[in-house]
């Protein structure tokens, strides 16, 4: 089943909306055992500099928010320096009760974006320990490509991730 949403570029006004987006993510994932992100690590002044260097989206069904992620032109900290030939995929989060198939299409809305800008490649990074969202990848088509053994994160912590990506087009 496919989600009927409504993309829109986030903007200033959005960064409240994009806080709890994250921190109800961020529950879900602890209420979850799942140990990648936390409730409170990001704050609107992240989400403003995530605008100001690339793109955030949101996604509204019902006249609600069920989503959103962060689009990146480029992401050293994982992935080292590279060619501009691909658009780095970030904080996808679905809200709790959001249409079944939102994480989907917000992932497709991504890969083409992505390719409006005429890149090839959609890449993106899953912390190593959790497989579940590893596998939720490579259904999608990505292809693990490599191993970041030490990303950095907040507070100076490092931490593994596993580099995916999937050609476009």
């Amino acid at each position: 089943m496919s989600a009927q949403l409504l993309f829109r570029e986030a903007d200033t006004a959005d960064l409240g909306t994009l806080v709890d987006l994250y921190d109800g993510a961020a529950r879900w994932m602890v209420d979850q055992g799942i140990d990648q992100w936390r409730p409170g690590d990001k704050d609107e002044e992240h989400f403003r500099l995530r605008m100001k260097e690339g793109e955030v989206w949101l996604a509204d069904s019902g006249g609600q928010v069920a989503g959103g992620y962060e689009l990146w032109w480029t992401d050293e900290p994982a992935w080292g320096a590279q060619p501009p030939v691909a658009g780095y995929v970030h904080r996808l989060m679905v809200r709790r009760g959001a249409p079944p198939g939102t994480g989907g299409e917000l992932l497709a809305h991504a890969e083409r974006r992505i390719a409006e800008t005429g890149r090839t490649h959609c890449r993106l990074d899953c912390v190593s320990t959790n497989p579940r969202l590893r596998a939720y990848y490579e259904r999608r088509g990505y292809t693990v490509v490599g191993e970041q053994p030490f990303k950095s994160g907040a507070g100076g912590s490092s931490y593994a991730v596993t580099l995916m990506e999937r050609a476009l087009g």
